[in-house]
């Protein structure tokens, strides 16, 4: 791959920050990479690490010349990162983002920037459960999607720019309109997170299983639910808060569609039962098939000894 920005910035370096960093890296698609991170231990991990060509320790000094900034922080802490970076951001340069929710973070960030740089909101369909700056690895976008939720009226160019960043860090692109891309994650994504919280906490409620017990008999079902539940807890936390009406309205149909599964067993409608989990298994199936998962046996896990 060739260099597609001069200099990129990256505003707060937990996983996904780190992932771009080492993904830029690996293709040689930023001629200089600098970074910010709020936390002082944060920002000293990272020149450890040599995370980042340069660490700033304001995100003023970051984004000085920078042709990309992309804001890597909560939801919840992009509008005030937007009002801190705006007064020295460089004419032409293009803002994005990384977060779970798009229409909210247009509405937080777009009226601080300046009228002479384009906004192309992005969100990547990738991550772990962990955290930080030393979680990232430059594989992690390889095969995955990410969505570009540009703003009404962004020139070609720019959008264009930033899908060659994320086709060359590995990655599918496509273009989405922001309450849509919001209700989709809210299926795909956030109200699967929330399902996966409650059952880990009704676990922990439920004092006639032990704790032991849930761990050492924990089968697939479960233990793929403590997975998505170990999330970092403020970047879900702000996703909840920032798509309520998308994550609301699923959770509602989900709701009846518990009560028709509830009613089916207890009157032993057994066909009801086969015919959902046969129509339900076929999803499984296509997402096997786009090359989002694997169908081994084991889901690629490592074999765990007694």
């Amino acid at each position: 791959m060739s260099q597609i920005y001069n200099r990129v910035a990256l505003i707060g370096l937990g996983l996904i920050a780190s992932s771009m960093f080492w993904a830029i890296k690996r293709a040689g698609l930023a001629g200089e990479v600098t970074g910010y991170a709020r936390g002082q231990a944060t920002r000293d991990t990272a020149r450890r690490i040599g995370l980042c060509d340069r660490v700033c320790d304001s995100a003023a000094e970051a984004v000085k010349d920078a042709d990309l900034v992309v804001l890597c922080v909560p939801v919840g802490a992009m509008e005030q990162v937007a009002r801190d970076i705006a007064p020295g951001l460089k004419p032409g340069a293009t803002v994005s983002d990384v977060g779970s929710v798009k229409r909210a973070v247009i509405e937080a960030v777009a009226p601080h920037l300046p009228d002479d740089v384009y906004f192309v909101p992005a969100h990547p369909l990738a991550g772990t459960e962990h955290s930080g700056p030393e979680s990232g690895f430059a594989e992690l976008f390889d095969d995955r999607w990410c969505i570009l939720v540009p703003v009404p009226d962004t020139p070609d160019a720019p959008v264009a720019q930033l899908r060659a960043l994320w086709e060359g860090m590995g990655a599918y692109v496509d273009e989405m309109e922001a309450d849509h891309h919001d209700l989709v994650l809210a299926v795909t994504s956030h109200a699967p997170h929330l399902i996966a919280y409650t059952m880990v906490g009704v676990a922990d409620d439920l004092r006639r299983v032990t704790d032991s017990e849930v761990i050492k008999y924990s089968a697939a079902g479960f233990r793929d639910f403590t997975r998505i539940a170990a999330s970092d807890p403020t970047m879900w936390r702000d996703v909840f808060l920032n798509n309520k009406e998308a994550t609301l309205e699923i959770l509602g149909r989900f709701t009846e569609e518990l009560f028709a599964l509830q009613r089916a067993i207890r009157t032993g409608d057994g066909e009801h039962l086969h015919d959902y989990f046969t129509r339900t298994r076929a999803i499984r199936r296509g997402i096997i098939q786009a090359g989002q998962d694997t169908d081994a046996p084991d889901f690629g896990r490592k074999k765990t000894t007694q």
